[in-house]
């Protein structure tokens, strides 16, 4: 299987669309190295933008290249863009409606050891709160480079969280995605499992170990978190048993977004996986996902546990 950078896709991406597109523009407060941007500021010096350990000031100077017919991109840890930089991203970006794209790189809890202060676990439920502004959670390389693609093009605000480390490619080249649609990778009767970001490869993991169990159970990648795909949730009620899959906070974030669904359309059997309400475990990715069960059996796991109530 081929292992690649999300971030990676995206800076690659992103400077083939700005050599073409003089009005794209990239913001780094001294992330260039986190996001992968350095070709971008060598290539391209005229149309990158450094403001050094401050991202409120690279919202804000997002806010006005954007007022002035701009389409710059706002790069860095996405730990600090949602919550050192919540205020102005409200009052910038959200409530001003500029067309400004966040990109939070080393989202969830990949950026390891560094711990806590580093984690980005509030952060889709801070932004799916905000009028007007897209969330997006790519699943893998190939997906971030059609989402560049789309948000190069796009006059809606947006924040796009990855992660750091290589993932496994779960599409192929030439594959479409549309905001607003959630992608259904696999079928299944007995349950249905909702993930975004990181997790979709887990879920996968675990219909895999299910199937060989005769369970059998539907995917979906809601990569797209607003605008939230409704049909694919009530759709994925019909198994009687939904399982959602973050690397968030169980709190506010794509669990909550489901439960909000289904609670006014179609009520039915719910579990909530992502991080609890505690400082969360610090290690590798791998091992924070194994701990808290947001790996391909913990996952199986809890769908197993679900059925069986």
């Amino acid at each position: 299987m081929n292992m690649s950078t999300v971030r990676g896709a995206f800076t690659d991406e992103f400077l083939k669309l700005a050599k073409e597109d003089k009005t794209l523009y990239a913001i780094a407060t001294d992330s260039r190295g986190s996001v992968t941007l350095t070709d971008f500021a060598n290539t391209l010096p005229e149309q990158f933008v450094e403001c050094g350990i401050a991202e409120q000031d690279a919202v804000g100077i997002g806010a006005g290249l954007a007022n002035a017919g701009l389409h710059p991109f706002v790069c860095g840890p996405a730990c600090f863009y949602s919550m050192r930089s919540a205020e102005q991203v409200k009052a910038d970006i959200s409530y001003s409606h500029m067309n400004v794209k966040i990109i939070g790189v080393s989202g969830g809890v990949s950026y390891g050891a560094l711990g806590s202060t580093h984690h980005s676990t509030q952060d889709i439920a801070l932004m799916r709160a905000l009028p007007g502004i897209e969330v997006y959670l790519p699943a893998d390389a190939v997906q971030m480079r059609a989402l560049t693609r789309y948000l190069a093009s796009s006059n809606e605000p947006a924040y796009v969280r990855m992660g750091r480390g290589a993932v496994p490619e779960i599409y192929a080249e030439g594959d479409s995605f549309t905001p607003g649609k959630a992608v259904k990778l696999c079928t299944g009767k007995d349950a249905a499992i909702i993930a975004c970001g990181e997790m979709v490869y887990h879920a996968l993991e675990a219909a895999k170990a299910l199937k060989d169990e005769g369970i059998s159970v539907s995917v979906y990648d809601m990569f797209t978190i607003k605008p939230l795909d409704v049909q694919a949730i009530l759709e994925a009620a019909d198994t009687g048993f939904v399982v959602t899959v973050e690397e968030h906070a169980r709190f506010g974030g794509l669990g909550g977004a489901v439960s909000e669904v289904l609670c006014e359309n179609k009520p039915c059997r719910m579990r909530i996986l992502g991080l609890p309400d505690e400082k969360v475990y610090t290690g590798k990715s791998a091992e924070v996902f194994r701990h808290y069960g947001l790996d391909g059996e913990g996952i199986a796991k809890a769908v197993r546990e679900g059925l069986k109530k």
